[in-house]
């Protein structure tokens, strides 16, 4: 049997537990989550020195999965384009039963292998694509379906599963195994499973983002600012970053629309923002660079 269907032995009477001691082993036993992507960290480390070659040539990210897996990757993918102004177009995910099924079960969707292999065919996946592949199991038939498919065009193929030796870890080019066991409730892998799953992918697309030169420092610059919050964001990170004042900072904000990396450099380096725009272009968006030059 499988670690993630194991009946766990250490809550055989959860159901008698009082509520606050229910709490406390719900909580507690997400930490197993935190270990299991520790241990994964040279895995993730290595999917995203695997994967930065080809994004930098313009390759997409791809999320394939089934149930809560699925939806984890639809998660990730589109949180990309706000956070860290990623082309909508360059993070597509897969769920098994299309997008309805982000709200409502559509059974025997993650069964069907052929589908997997259908709905990578339909993107056009190819060589510069990073597939990235989620199944707590390690071995859902829509999952593999889809591996297969993009391991065929060559595409770079990169399993998540929390079983060891799974099918779609070992089949893939890079394997990430979140070994987290049994679950307090046997089989619901939207526990611990889930929550391992949402960190491994959170460290692999935020990393992958700061090797991208999205990030200045640890600063958030270049988001998209889409609302009153985010307006003030930006700001917020002009001012830290520059130590302008609010006024010089949101007045140059205003002149490149609100693009907190070009707003740093016209200050930091006392050009025009058309300027710090060029200088940035020149160094794939470096801000470090681009205030050497």
């Amino acid at each position: 049997m499988l670690n993630t269907e194991t009946p766990n032995n250490q809550h055989t009477e959860l159901d008698q537990y009082t509520t606050e001691a229910l709490v406390d082993a719900f909580i507690n036993d997400q930490t197993e989550a935190v270990n299991a992507a520790r241990a994964a960290g040279p895995q993730i480390a290595a999917a995203v020195d695997a994967a930065l070659p080809r994004i930098q040539q313009g390759g997409r990210l791809i999320y394939v999965g089934a149930g809560t897996s699925g939806r984890l990757g639809v998660l990730d993918s589109v949180e990309l384009p706000p956070t860290f102004s990623w082309p909508r177009e360059r993070a597509v995910a897969l769920l098994a039963g299309g997008p309805s099924a982000m709200f409502e079960a559509v059974e025997g969707a993650e069964d069907d292998t052929g589908l997997g292999l259908e709905d990578i065919k339909s993107l056009k996946v190819g060589p510069l694509d990073v597939v990235l592949l989620l199944a707590a199991s390690g071995a859902t038939p829509y999952v593999m379906g889809a591996l297969y498919a993009a391991k065929c065009v060559g595409a770079l193929t990169i399993g998540f599963a929390n079983n060891p030796d799974a099918p779609v870890s070992t089949a893939a080019d890079v394997g990430i195994t979140l070994d987290t066991g049994s679950e307090i409730i046997s089989g619901s892998t939207r526990l611990k499973a889930g929550t391992s799953q949402k960190i491994a992918l959170n460290t692999f697309s935020s990393s992958l983002m700061v090797r991208l030169n999205k990030v200045y420092g640890n600063l958030m610059v270049d988001m998209k600012a889409t609302n009153a919050k985010l307006l003030k964001r930006t700001i917020a990170l002009t001012v830290h970053a520059t130590g302008a004042d609010e006024a010089t900072a949101e007045r140059t904000l205003s002149a490149c629309e609100h693009h907190v990396k070009v707003a740093i450099v016209a200050i930091k380096k006392q050009i025009d923002v058309r300027q710090a725009k060029t200088l940035l272009d020149q160094v794939d968006g470096n801000v470090h660079q681009a205030l050497q030059r």
